[in-house]
Parts: structure tokens; C-alpha cells; sequence
């Protein structure tokens, strides 16, 4: 999977890239609406396997996001398949995390705008969703701006936060694929 626009390349996961990711994970502000919070360098590592092994096993997945300018890595973003935990589903979920130096650029709204559009064009998808802890607002004004939609009906508990943790109420983003889009069967 490889998406390029004006500023951003979305790509594989490199090695060079698991220092900087590693990094971004470990910062508490960065994951402040993560459970659990900071992940270690091994623990990094394993989330790239883990995002490489489902690019190669569907076509598409969360990916490195690097800066053409420089090459330098800004975060990772991308589309993966979520299983029965998000109610509904399975569904295709976009995702990201970016570096603290990066917030506030508008890189996250172009890649994930990008991101959308490949889901629709390439993968014909029929819907995409999102999801994040309730008390998320930078991530929920995200989903906002790329046109997704949450209805209250549809919040759940994150069931693998721990029970009193404001991280475990979420909140369900869903967007339709456009009208002019080509739509695949089953691709849902």
C-alpha cells in the first residue's frame, strides 16, 4: 500500500522507522487516550509486525507516514480490519498516531483524507468507521472533518480498559463510502 500526496507518502513499515515510532509511542502525551498508555521499543516493534503481517495478509493496513520533504517520519496511519469487540462489526477502521513535533500541520486531515479516498477508489470499501475513548476530542474533531458521523446509540465500553477508567466509554464514528465511488461486495 503506498498513498502519496502533496506533503506525505504513506508507506510499509521500514526498520529505519521503528526508533521514531518508538519514540512517539513512548511520549505520555501522544498516548494519553491510549490503554495502556506508553509502549516500550519491544512493544513497538511488535505493533510493526503486527501492522506489516496485516498489509500483507489484506492489502491494506496502518502504515508508516513519512514527510516527502525530509523523509522523516512523522507517525503511522492507515485502514485495518476490527473484529466483533466494535459493535456491528467486523469493520474496516482507520486509525493514527502521530508525533507530538507533528500535531497541528494538518498532516493527520491529509493523510487520512487520503487514506478514505484509497479505501473507496482501490479497496472499494462501503463504510469505514473510527473509534476512540469519549474524552478524545483532537481525534474526535478529526473524524469530524473527514465527514464521519457518531450516533450516541451506538457508544460502547472499550472492554479492554478496566472498568472506572475514563478511557473505557467510546465513541463510534461511521462514513459512507461517496455515491460515485466504485463499491465492492463483501468489502465491508
Amino acid at each position: 500500500m503506498l498513498i502519496e500526496t502533496e506533503r506525505l507518502r504513506l508507506r510499509p513499515w521500514e526498520e529505519r522507522d521503528v526508533a521514531p515510532f518508538a519514540v512517539a509511542n513512548a511520549d505520555p502525551e501522544v498516548r494519553r487516550y491510549y490503554y495502556p498508555a506508553i509502549l516500550t521499543a519491544d512493544e513497538t516493534q511488535a505493533m510493526i509486525v503486527d501492522c506489516d503481517r496485516h498489509l500483507s495478509e489484506h492489502g491494506f493496513g496502518f502504515v508508516a507516514v513519512e514527510r516527502k520533504s525530509d523523509g522523516a517520519l512523522i507517525g503511522g496511519l492507515g485502514l485495518s480490519r476490527v473484529g466483533e469487540e466494535i459493535p456491528g462489526g467486523p469493520h474496516v477502521e482507520i486509525g493514527w498516531i502521530l508525533a507530538r513535533p507533528h500535531w497541528r500541520q494538518g498532516y493527520a486531515l491529509e493523510a487520512a483524507s487520503a487514506c478514505l479516498h484509497h479505501g473507496w477508489e482501490t479497496l472499494g470499501l462501503v463504510e469505514i468507521i473510527g473509534y476512540t475513548s469519549g474524552i478524545n476530542h483532537p481525534s474526535r474533531a478529526l473524524m469530524e472533518k473527514l465527514g464521519m458521523r457518531s450516533d450516541p446509540a451506538e457508544d460502547f465500553d472499550d472492554i479492554t480498559v478496566p472498568e472506572g477508567n475514563p478511557l473505557r466509554p467510546h465513541v463510534l464514528y461511521r462514513i459512507k463510502a461517496p455515491a460515485s465511488a466504485p463499491l465492492s461486495s463483501g468489502s465491508r
